[in-house]
């Protein structure tokens, strides 16, 4: 299984995905089909934390007065279950590993699977 989650109206995103050559890989667009709870579960497996999958940036945070501080694990998960913008993004899940977001070192060892 690969699969990538990722948002097209995200610069980021496009800006990554353009740099693999993604045959092989399912390509899920979050707005248009969000994560489902069970392949929420299959990442929350490989990195124990929801917050790890969260992503602070996202503009529901300032409209909902969230307070990051306060949530636990519980409320992450159901924010992320929610909206589709709380998904740090791009997400690369393979069987073995899984690479969230647009950070240098994480997109280096991502590499390795092209």
């Amino acid at each position: 299984m690969k699969k990538v989650f990722y948002l097209n109206t995200c610069d980021t995103c496009r800006k990554i995905l353009a740099q693999f050559d993604l045959s092989g890989w399912e390509l899920r667009e979050i707005k248009k089909e969000p994560i489902t709870e069970e392949e929420l579960a299959e990442m929350y497996k490989k990195t124990q934390s929801y917050e790890a999958l969260f992503s602070k940036k996202s503009t529901q945070i300032k409209l909902r007065e969230l307070d990051l501080k306060s949530l636990g694990e519980e409320e992450f998960k159901e924010l992320l279950l929610d909206h589709y913008t709380f998904l740090k993004r791009p997400v690369f899940l393979t069987d073995k590993e899984i690479f969230i977001g647009n950070d240098k070192k994480n997109l280096e060892a991502l590499r390795v699977f092209f």
